[in-house]
């Protein structure tokens, strides 16, 4: 299929891809988005012929691989691990190097993954109603740990807020290994965490997950609810990651890409590898990817207002 959409249309550019591809990554090495980066970029390179070299580089709101992209040569060479992180930054920052929807290319999601609502193993509280309850009864004494400010965790707990109605301390930490110790430690109540990276924590005693982000349970806590179905009605978080190209990127290479990307998540090996990761894959088209993009832009964009975090 690929071959046929570049026979078609890349003729006037020559055979694509003609030497190796770069996946800019715009979070450090082993992280969720990492994995995902990687697992998919060896299956591309079968696919297509052409090494896939994963780039690490990392910065806040993803800038810095974003802007790399953007001002990259559009012929499908260079490519972006596109995230939520994204979507967070078009509100987040007063102005960009670039501009998240016209900037670039749309080649089709990868996965989701989902957060989970995480108590000490040693906590009394047993279910995500009783804390709500206690936040009610007490308000400004629940404490809500999450990563730096900004981050999806960080706003998943501010919607929390929102869509529970509780008022509740909101506690930032620089990585998720601190957000840990201090829930260990008793210096927070709760935490707002990726579920797949927690997940040894949970099977290992250490921790309980009270609820899970998403409209659905998780195939591997099946006896776990959502928050929805712990009485928050209306919250529903996933985060996601994507591949996008420099805007102006042709169609066909576009499309040779995105056959590229469907094999890819089809693959039994990346299916297992990044199943272990909490990882749901999800192909689509660049439109459909195009949709959630702004989509996601606009509901991040009110939880950013209404948590007044000014923009930076």
């Amino acid at each position: 299929m690929a071959g046929a959409c570049l026979a078609r249309g890349t003729r006037a550019q020559g055979v694509f891809p003609s030497h190796p591809i770069s996946l800019v990554v715009p979070f450090g090495p082993g992280g969720v988005a990492d994995l995902t980066a990687r697992a998919v970029a060896e299956s591309l390179a079968q696919t297509l012929g052409q090494a896939v070299v994963v780039e690490n580089k990392p910065s806040a709101g993803s800038i810095i691989a974003s802007q790399a992209v953007a001002q990259a040569r559009p012929d499908g060479h260079t490519l972006l691990l596109m995230s939520n992180s994204n979507a967070i930054s078009a509100s987040l920052f007063r102005k960009l190097p670039f501009e998240v929807v016209r900037d670039f290319a749309p080649i089709s999601t990868l996965g989701f993954f989902d957060l989970g609502l995480f108590v000490d193993a040693g906590s009394r509280r047993v279910a995500l109603r009783e804390v709500l309850a206690d936040a009610r009864a007490r308000p400004g004494k629940l404490t809500i740990g999450c990563i730096a400010i900004g981050s999806t965790q960080h706003l998943a707990a501010e919607l929390l807020k929102t869509a529970a109605g509780i008022d509740a301390l909101i506690v930032p930490y620089k990585a998720s290994p601190a957000v840990l110790t201090a829930l260990r430690s008793g210096e927070i109540d709760l935490a707002v965490e990726i579920l797949g990276p927690m997940l040894p924590q949970v099977t290992g005693g250490a921790v309980r997950v009270l609820a899970v982000s998403a409209d659905h349970r998780h195939p591997a806590l099946p006896g776990v609810p959502t928050a929805q179905e712990a009485g928050v009605a209306g919250y529903s978080v996933s985060s996601w990651n994507a591949l996008a190209a420099p805007a102006g990127t042709p169609r066909a290479v576009l499309d040779a890409l995105n056959s590229a990307v469907r094999v890819a998540l089809d693959s039994p090996q990346v299916k297992e590898r990044l199943g272990r990761s909490g990882v749901r894959l999800q192909a689509g088209s660049p439109e459909q990817m195009s949709a959630l993009l702004v989509s996601e832009i606009s509901r991040w964009g009110s939880v950013i207002r209404a948590a007044r975090i000014q923009p930076s």
